[in-house]
């Protein structure tokens, strides 16, 4: 890992709060990530499961944790599994955590060898009435392969069918929606390393760049910062490339008069951050860009200014919508009579903002969370509205990431350059 040590108190206060929410004799159990391959003997590198690492804090493979609240026995209440070094490990990849460092990353002082599952599993588990599995249940899924956490449940519910079967999911979806100040201190990091990419652009973009090259750039302020890098596919979309919302290739010119569209960001500790913006290549907007550029800058002030406690997302989207079928209109895009004969399912302004407005943010940069629940303190999210005018090689968004709190929406973004005239005047420079 790149990022500096994070307290073990977070991940003693997450399994505390998840414990508390398990029916009565019942054990938990979470696995991680494989190691994905590629080809021959190469592989992806390892992302650790966004609930155990939540958990745990440790950040290799080949790591299971079990809570057992109800145990009779005190040390069988939280057993960590890790892997095992050994001197081949040791020699070709690094050693692994050892009991002491196990315990020092997660405050868990029962700490076991991986292989040892099965054998301190069976010693347990039929003292236990319910078995929580973990899944990866996001809405946005899309899984076409078995992952470890399948194959892993897949395996228990085998060995173990008599046993009461209840979900992790909702209740991780509904503890990780509220961030405690350790994890908005980093996400605040991964936001600030973001404005030193960021602000790294300024004076590098002009004519005859190269999307690639501005990537480049990006992932070198980054990781000099301790990141691990992208906290998602970075676009880097010039011109009509704009109007392509998951446009990933980064491989164009970047051509004087057009704009550039950046949604790029850091990650920190496992934390993300997400940040649009949008660069004029000569470093002056054109009149028409300008316009389009506020419109949408109007319309990002009036979202955040929504994102309340007590609010709903949905009630939110609806009057983001509202917001820009106004500045649509007043740019010519719109017009009366679209606007009277639109479909409430499908508004007139979806033809040019076609996406939603904000989504949580967290360990994934699409974090979990229920959309249908009121914006509560300690809710994270983006606020992301944009314009797209294919037949005018024109897409502006503009994203920041707000912080939910008693006393109003908090732009942990708030430093990064924003407005449109602060931008061509540090481009300038």
């Amino acid at each position: 890992m790149k990022y500096s040590s994070i307290n073990q108190q977070l991940f003693i206060d997450n399994r505390n709060r998840f414990a508390k929410i398990l029916k009565p004799n019942s054990i938990a159990v979470f696995v991680s990530n494989d190691i994905m391959p590629t080809n021959g003997d190469g592989s992806m590198g390892f992302i650790q499961n966004s609930d155990l690492f939540y958990l745990t804090g440790v950040d290799q493979e080949q790591t299971i944790l079990l809570i057992y609240p109800d145990a009779t026995n005190e040390t069988q209440k939280e057993i960590l599994f890790v892997r095992e070094t050994n001197e081949t490990i040791a020699i070709w990849e690094g050693a692994k955590l050892n009991k002491n460092q196990a315990t020092n990353t997660s405050g868990i002082k029962n700490i076991h060898w991986f292989q040892h599952f099965d054998q301190v599993f069976q010693a347990i588990v039929f003292q236990a009435e319910f078995l929580y599995l973990n899944s990866n249940e996001h809405t946005r899924r899309y899984i076409d392969l078995e992952t470890a956490e399948m194959r892993f449940n897949k395996n228990l519910v085998l060995k173990y069918p008599l046993h009461k079967l209840e979900r992790t999911a909702s209740i991780m979806h509904s503890l990780r929606a509220i961030k405690s100040s350790y994890e908005v201190d980093f996400i605040q990091q991964a936001c600030d390393i973001t404005e030193k990419g960021f602000r790294r652009l300024l004076t590098f973009v002009k004519p005859g760049v190269m999307e690639y090259e501005i990537e480049a750039e990006l992932i070198h302020e980054f990781i000099n910062n301790r990141s691990r890098g992208f906290a998602y596919g970075p676009i880097i979309a010039s011109g009509a490339n704009a109007c392509v919302l998951h446009y990933v290739e980064n491989n164009k010119e970047c051509k004087d008069g057009d704009v550039i569209l950046l949604d790029v960001a850091a990650e920190y500790g496992h934390y993300t951050s997400d940040l649009t913006r949008c660069l004029p290549v000569n470093g002056k907007f054109s009149k028409r860009q300008k316009n389009v550029y506020n419109a949408v800058l109007r319309v990002m002030k009036g979202a955040t200014a929504m994102l309340t406690v007590g609010n709903l997302i949905p009630e939110y989207h609806k009057a983001v919508g509202e917001l820009m079928e106004k500045e649509l209109f007043d740019l010519g895009l719109l017009t009366v009579d679209q606007i009277k004969k639109q479909n409430s399912d499908m508004p007139a302004y979806k033809k040019y903002f076609m996406h939603g407005t904000s989504h949580f943010l967290g360990l994934d940069v699409h974090d979990v969370g229920d959309f249908n629940r009121k914006l509560e303190e300690g809710m994270v999210f983006t606020c992301e509205p944009g314009i797209y005018i294919p037949e005018e090689n024109l897409g502006i968004r503009l994203e920041n990431d707000i912080l939910i709190s008693k006393k109003g929406p908090v732009d942990l973004m708030k430093n990064i350059p924003i407005e449109a005239d602060e931008i061509e005047a540090l481009m300038a420079k």
